[in-house]
């Protein structure tokens, strides 16, 4: 099973509980949705995708490389703004016009994923041309290969603020939430699920319907998800 990194944790804890149930265990191989695709589309074995946005999967949906009729999204996140816990910087009011160069100094970095593949850096790029910043900081980016290595850069201190999703910053003891992004500053983080093509069998089908049933919904908002329970059709296409 492929899976966006944002779900390393969530996945493991469900895969614990559904080895424990079934006797059968769930491998999982995680890494950014952009580089999980490719791998997908050059022909890397797997029987799901996990996409931390529709784009990815959209890019396997057209290629054919995905069952349609499995796509189902049924949970959500949201983008904060990190810093390293040992600074302990006062709390941000992330609005329009957010004074983050300043709050970088001479050199202070801020980290997000590569804003041009990586969902996480989609976002963050989004979220900051939004709110009118962007330029501000486009030399002071800090990009990284994953939405967990923008937070390993900040748990570091190698990296003053970073930009990440709510479930990542909340599992890190090194890190604390300091700013929380307007909704309406980016396009809905979405993860759509989806069996890919040719690999619909009754072994897949119950992890699948494991992962994406009412048994892992009380999980996934233990993690800090949230529940969107829409299939991908609904959103907006």
């Amino acid at each position: 099973m492929f899976a966006a990194a944002s779900m390393t944790d969530v996945l493991n804890g469900l895969g614990e509980r559904f080895q424990a149930q079934t006797g059968t265990p769930i491998r999982f191989a995680f890494a950014s949705s952009s580089t999980l695709a490719r791998q997908i589309e050059a022909g890397a074995p797997a029987d799901i995708f996990v996409s931390a946005n529709v784009k990815w999967m959209d890019v396997l949906r057209a290629k054919g490389l995905i069952d349609e009729a499995s796509l189902v999204t049924p949970i959500g996140n949201a983008l904060v703004l990190i810093a390293p816990a040992a600074d302990r910087r006062d709390y941000v009011i992330v609005e329009p016009g957010v004074d983050l160069a300043g709050m970088l100094g001479d050199d202070g970095r801020l980290a997000i994923g590569e804003p041009s593949s990586v969902p996480a850096g989609i976002y963050a790029r989004q979220a900051l041309e939004r709110l009118n910043v962007w330029s501000d900081v486009t030399d002071r980016l800090a990009p990284a290969a994953d939405v967990r290595a923008v937070l390993a850069l900040v748990a570091r201190g190698e990296a003053l603020f970073g930009v990440v999703y709510a479930t990542d910053a909340v599992i890190s003891t090194d890190v604390d939430i300091v700013g929380r992004f307007p909704p309406q500053s980016h396009d809905p983080i979405l993860y759509p699920f989806a069996i890919l093509t040719g690999r619909d069998n009754a072994a897949v089908r119950r992890v699948f319907d494991f992962l994406t049933g009412p048994d892992a919904a009380p999980v996934y908002e233990a993690y800090g998800f949230t529940l969107a329970d829409r299939p991908v059709a609904e959103e907006g296409r």
